[in-house]
């Protein structure tokens, strides 16, 4: 039997559905650190998860560039990508890396806890998933 598919709407409420998941991850982290008296971490896993969640958006932007650029040329024997989609893509990388390098070389933030707060992405997609996967389906009957 197949799985039925997918609708737009249902994908758009599950990237929001992530992307506020990952901030609200990031400020649960950041909350359990300053609870234990580690403000450094704290702020470390704070910012790691709001570039995460910058990466995100960023991320589903550039997707959906590249996916109305697709559609725009259907048909077409030898679509052409926009080299603003490439550069975008690498600057995105580029940016985050300057922002943490610059935020551990001015603030001593720990470069490890940026680099754990970039994980919050991690925790969302799953409880995302487990809640796409357990949540009641209506039928259309």
């Amino acid at each position: 039997m197949a799985a039925p598919p997918v609708s737009l709407t249902s994908a758009r409420q599950t990237e929001r559905r992530v992307a506020w998941l990952i901030l609200l991850f990031g400020i649960l982290f950041s909350a359990v650190a300053a609870i234990l008296h580690n403000l450094r971490w704290a702020g470390g896993l704070l910012i790691g998860s709001i570039l995460a969640w910058l990466n995100f958006r960023w991320l589903k932007q550039g997707m959906d560039a590249l996916v109305a650029a697709s559609q725009a040329q259907s048909g077409v024997a030898q679509p052409h990508v926009p080299v603003g989609a490439y550069f975008r893509v690498l600057f995105r990388y580029a940016l985050i890396a300057l922002t943490v390098y610059v935020i551990f070389i001015l603030l001593k933030v720990p470069l490890a806890s940026m680099v754990v707060g970039l994980c919050a992405v991690g925790p969302a997609v799953i409880a995302a998933s487990v809640y796409e996967v357990a949540k009641p389906r209506s039928s259309g009957k």
